[in-house]
């Protein structure tokens, strides 16, 4: 049952004609009141197909909602703390991604979608974890500059034969690198009919004892869909609340401390008082945004 704040969030929510979209890493409270919940890549398809709204509250991190803008530059879109900056996008700076293509004239540029805007304009495609190999494989060229996170880096090198060289040459999720084999062995033991399910921005050492290695779009559809009836969620604590809102299924969280404070920033009061006072907008500059669209729809149109 909603609590009072909740239901009067829903109410300004519909007097403003606005939609509130919630990563999964989210809060439950904020999830319970988000018109769509999802991973990067869903929710960068969500944010193309916003025709009938005037506000969007992105309760996420900073690149999610400039991704948004840039898709839906008519309209404004809010994030509701704007502290709530990725790391591992700041990792990567339109520079460094300029030097990297004066190295490798012939490299393709691949970037994840967890970039800020200035980088993204720089790259020929983006990607997400959940489609990261599958827009690899679509590119003619064989080398393929990929950044900024090395552990997904990692990933793609093992499914395809086209050379990865990772951008920055240690950019990481903090979040992500908290996970260690000693965790993955101290929850199978406890739970040892658990199917383990890990997310690519985990070191090596940890994606090689996962059952399945899932972007949290992939991690919600494989309990969806398995046979299994209880799953080690190797990745930030929250995601298995988005599963206990979609399924009865048991998920654990490998590591109950694997927090992105950055994302937990969001709390109703603060999308309250996003929707009332219109705070606070999220803009990219028009010849950012116009080079950075052409990298982010042809990611879509990919996946």
């Amino acid at each position: 049952m909603l609590n009072q704040l909740q239901r009067e969030i829903l109410e300004l929510k519909k007097d403003k004609n606005a939609i509130i979209l919630a990563h999964n890493y989210q809060r439950k409270e904020i999830q319970e009141i988000a018109d769509f919940i999802g991973d990067s890549l869903e929710l960068c398809i969500k944010a193309s197909e916003l025709d009938d709204v005037d506000l969007v509250v992105f309760c996420g991190v900073d690149f999610m909602a400039e991704t948004a803008y840039i898709l839906n530059p008519d309209k404004k879109i809010l994030i509701p703390d704007r502290g709530a900056e990725c790391p591992m996008a700041h990792m990567l700076s339109a520079d460094d991604v300029r030097a990297a293509r004066k190295r490798y004239p012939d490299a393709a540029v691949v970037l994840y979608v967890n970039t800020l805007a200035e980088a993204k304009a720089e790259a020929d495609i983006l990607c997400t974890s959940a489609n990261a190999v599958k827009v690899v494989e679509s590119l003619d060229e064989e080398l393929v500059l990929f950044g900024p996170d090395r552990n997904l880096a990692w990933y793609v090198q093992q499914h395809t034969d086209k050379r990865i060289i990772p951008i920055p040459e240690n950019g990481y999720c903090y979040v992500h690198k908290m996970f260690t084999p000693g965790d993955v062995m101290a929850r199978k033991e406890e739970y040892p009919d658990a199917e383990v399910l890990i997310h690519p921005e985990c070191d090596p050492e940890v994606q090689e004892m996962a059952d399945h290695i899932l972007s949290t779009g992939g991690i919600l559809r494989r309990v969806l869909e398995s046979e299994s009836e209880s799953f080690i969620i190797g990745t930030e604590v929250d995601m298995t609340t988005r599963l206990g809102l979609e399924s009865d299924k048991e998920t654990i969280p490998l590591l109950s401390e694997a927090i992105c404070e950055n994302m937990k920033l969001h709390t109703l009061e603060k999308v309250k008082n996003s929707l009332i006072n219109e705070e606070f907008a999220v803009t990219v500059p028009d010849d950012i945004a116009e080079r950075a669209i052409r990298a982010v729809k042809r990611m879509i149109e990919v996946s």
